[in-house]
């Protein structure tokens, strides 16, 4: 296997309206959609989609969902050996995206909540074959704790996507991890600094390399990626800085999903950093120019056919 994911799976259920009601006001939708979403397995899949061999750690539930998403991994070649099932309800997303392409999202965990610290020895071995372990914070907090401390135990590389955001994350384990990649709201919240300004974000992610973490890379949306690495000498700090991708957005549903997506493909197969983060940079703007999260993830030869009839 190329990639490990432990994280979430939720179904998406995708309302797109022209405004959001207010307390007590009902009004009507022009459309819905549903589709697999949770930002651990839409990850899994942008890398799958693209290539990688993707091994998948969650937990789903014994409903419809859990069939839906289960079918929806084999579709995707991603290994299921270790989802757990437990009774109860899979993850859901309730997803409200307006004209602008902005959405709202509740989160409901489910069988999410059901992935354990214990579950994660059992698949160690798998993990420790794997190139990347990729997590976020959509499964218990003492689960992905104990996830960052298997992959550095193992000396698999561990990219953290600390999203949602999530004041309980332990900020001391960001030292056993090779990529943290917060969006700049989950900046803010990590380093309680302001963010507002290319500068603000650079100095705010300098903290978390002092933290002990090899490369923060700092998505912007429309401003771009900034990425920050500590130097062989351990005192200074590279710099990598992507302009965004000008595109017309149609949902932005799942962007930062598959932005880690590729680049962990990417990181996988051996490209540089810099042209990790471009590609990666690029794989997001197209997942913007589709409705929702999966649904516009492209495979690699719909995505290359895309980027050079762009040149």
């Amino acid at each position: 296997m190329d990639i490990a994911v432990v994280g979430s799976n939720n179904v998406d259920l995708i309302t797109y309206i022209t405004r959001m009601p207010v307390e007590g006001e009902t009004i009507e939708a022009p459309d819905f959609a549903i589709g697999c979403g949770g930002k651990g397995s839409n990850q899994a899949v942008a890398a799958a989609r693209l290539g990688s061999e993707v091994l998948m750690v969650t937990c789903v539930g014994d409903d419809a969902f859990a069939t839906m998403t289960l079918d929806n991994y084999k579709a995707n070649g991603i290994s299921t050996d270790y989802v757990k099932q437990v009774p109860g309800t899979s993850g859901v997303a309730p997803i409200f995206v307006d004209p602008e392409a902005h959405n709202s999202i509740i989160i409901v965990k489910g069988a999410n909540a059901g992935l354990k610290p214990e579950d994660l020895r059992q698949a160690a071995p798998a993990i420790a074959e794997c190139r990347l372990l990729v997590l976020q914070l959509e499964i218990d907090m003492d689960t992905t704790h104990a996830a960052i401390d298997l992959g550095y135990e193992l000396g698999v590389p561990v990219l953290l996507n600390p999203a949602p955001a999530n004041a309980a994350l332990d900020v001391e384990r960001l030292s056993k991890c090779e990529f943290l990649v917060p969006n700049e709201t989950e900046l803010a919240l990590l380093t309680s600094m302001p963010v507002e300004t290319d500068d603000e974000v650079r100095a705010a992610a300098t903290t978390l390399l002092d933290r002990g973490c090899r490369h923060v890379i700092v998505t912007m949306g429309k401003r771009g990626v900034m990425c920050l690495s500590r130097s062989e000498n351990g005192c200074d700090v590279d710099q990598i800085f992507v302009e965004s991708v000008s595109v017309d957005a149609v949902d932005t549903s799942g962007a930062g999903d598959a932005f880690i997506g590729c680049f962990a493909h990417c990181y996988a197969r051996g490209d540089s950093l810099k042209q990790a983060l471009r590609q990666a940079n690029a794989y997001a703007a197209y997942s913007v120019t589709a409705r929702g999260t999966q649904l516009s993830y492209p495979d690699g030869a719909t995505f290359a056919q895309w980027q050079q009839a762009r040149q």
